[in-house]
């Protein structure tokens, strides 16, 4: 929190100075790839990280929060986000410098710059190794189980008989069409998640703005609510306003992953004129995640004025929901889980893929990942998690310091993009970037002729961690070297 109150001083209120921007820049066109294909355009991009960061904790998140810090939780969930845009569009701006080439397109994220931006190897493997364990393993199988549970909860609504032939029906079901996705490469996750980011949104937010129209009249109410519990005398002398603040801003960092490391992974991928475009896109990402979707959840759950007590997670919003719009929208809310989760499963196993590439490209070993991954989600599907959950948020909170950690000595020079893409806008123009305007920086290598090799005391000889798979593409075979100056 300290360092993105830094980041948000230093860049000069960068999330809120160039809100506009961040709506113009997503709508950027992509080059073309060596293959001949498009590259992945900033939306694509953009959609990937959203379908990792909206998930299940968006509804059942939100409602933990609620039921454990009261409604002022919102507000400092609000504050977080607007705080954090900050570190998301550092960490994006790096993953686009210090992004690598392959056949398809490009590939990058915090191992990447940790690599080929600082020259410390070791941090780059143990962050791949983290990530991919941690969101591609344990998040999936989270999630998986998630779709289970909402499926089921669904069917014995309905009257329907439940249990564990279900939840395994329900496993392979998911693991299929998974396995379509994840084989197909990432253009396919890419395709698939700007399909499904956007169908998922707007469902659920026509369904919270149908919850609004309905109790407009007590829209006042709680926004009260939330304020006099974020700020409230009775909540600080009763102890509830630090309830809030711990629940609120818990769930705006790991609802929108800024800072963590995550989302610079689908960032980097993206085909733009300028590193800071898509760090402002994935500022925005922070904001959809956030001060959206999970607002939505919030609304939906605070205007029946509901009793904190006796349910948990999903069910409160289920519960909620239903008191508004009848049993019709239990189904409903089925559905959105499911398109949540799901989409999520897509933007974790990228995550993990890109890192895993990150140690390791040759072809054979992504197909014994993939095939892992599959064995997660449907074993997820079948079985309880409490432990896996706690092993994730330890796993998440190792991830957050190494990543922060590299971003503090990194910073200066995405402030320095910044400076030069603020100076061309200013202007009037369409701001380019090429490392021939700033010709100091080492090893970036996707942004002009001046690609280089790495320095003496970080060349392995290969350029890579492991081996040379920083360089390939999903068959294991070296791009070719275009020189083009677009990134």
């Amino acid at each position: 929190m300290v360092l993105a109150v830094y980041f948000t001083v230093r860049s000069g209120f960068v999330q809120l100075r160039l809100f506009p921007e961040m709506f113009r820049v997503v709508r950027s066109s992509p080059g073309t790839a060596p293959d001949g294909r498009k590259e992945i355009s900033s939306f694509q991009a953009f959609a990937i990280s959203a379908a990792s960061r909206v998930g299940t904790g968006n509804i059942a998140g939100v409602a933990t929060a609620i039921v454990l810090g009261g409604p002022g939780a919102i507000f400092w969930m609000w504050l977080m986000a607007t705080v954090l845009g900050s570190a998301a569009f550092v960490e994006s701006t790096l993953a686009q410098l210090y992004k690598v080439r392959t056949e398809t397109g490009f590939r990058g994220g915090p191992a990447y710059y940790m690599f080929h931006g600082l020259g410390q190897r070791w941090m780059g493997v143990l962050f791949a190794v983290i990530i991919t364990v941690t969101f591609s393993l344990v998040f999936n199988s989270v999630q998986s189980n998630s779709i289970a549970g909402v499926v089921a909860m669904s069917v014995d609504s309905a009257g329907l008989p439940t249990g564990w032939l279900l939840n395994t029906l329900i496993g392979l079901v998911v693991t299929a069409l998974l396995g379509l996705v994840v084989f197909g490469g990432v253009r396919r996750i890419a395709h698939v998640a700007e399909t499904l980011v956007p169908a998922m949104a707007l469902l659920y937010l026509l369904i919270g703005l149908a919850v609004v129209v309905l109790n407009l009249g007590e829209l006042p109410r709680v926004l009260g609510d939330i304020l006099a519990g974020a700020f409230g005398l009775r909540e600080f002398v009763a102890g509830g306003a630090g309830a809030a603040i711990v629940q609120g801003m818990r769930r705006g960092m790991f609802s929108n992953e800024a800072g963590l490391g995550s989302a610079p992974n689908a960032g980097a991928t993206a085909s733009v004129s300028h590193p800071v475009k898509q760090g402002l896109v994935q500022c925005l990402g922070v904001y959809f995640d956030t001060l959206l979707v999970c607002s939505v959840t919030a609304f939906v759950i605070l205007v029946p004025e509901p009793d904190y007590g006796g349910d948990a997670g999903a069910q409160v919003t289920q519960v909620a929901l239903e008191a508004s719009l009848g049993g019709w929208s239990v189904h409903a809310l089925t559905l959105i889980l499911c398109l949540l989760a799901f989409t999520s499963l897509l933007g974790n196993y990228y995550y993990g893929e890109t890192n895993l590439r990150f140690l390791d490209a040759d072809p054979r070993h992504m197909t014994y990942f993939r095939a892992v991954v599959l064995a997660a989600v449907f074993l997820g599907s079948v079985a309880p998690l409490p432990l896996v959950w706690s092993l994730a948020d330890a796993a998440m909170g190792v991830m957050a310091l190494v990543n922060l950690a590299a971003l503090i000595p990194l910073s200066g020079t995405a402030f320095r993009l910044l400076a030069d893409y603020t100076r061309q806008h200013r202007n009037g123009l369409d701001p380019q970037w090429s490392l021939a305007k700033m010709p100091d920086l080492r090893n970036v290598r996707c942004w002009g002729e001046a690609e280089g090799a790495l320095p003496e005391e970080v060349e392995l000889g290969h350029g890579s961690p492991l081996g040379d798979p920083v360089l390939r593409d999903e068959d294991g075979r070296p791009p070719e070297e275009d020189g083009r100056e677009r990134g």
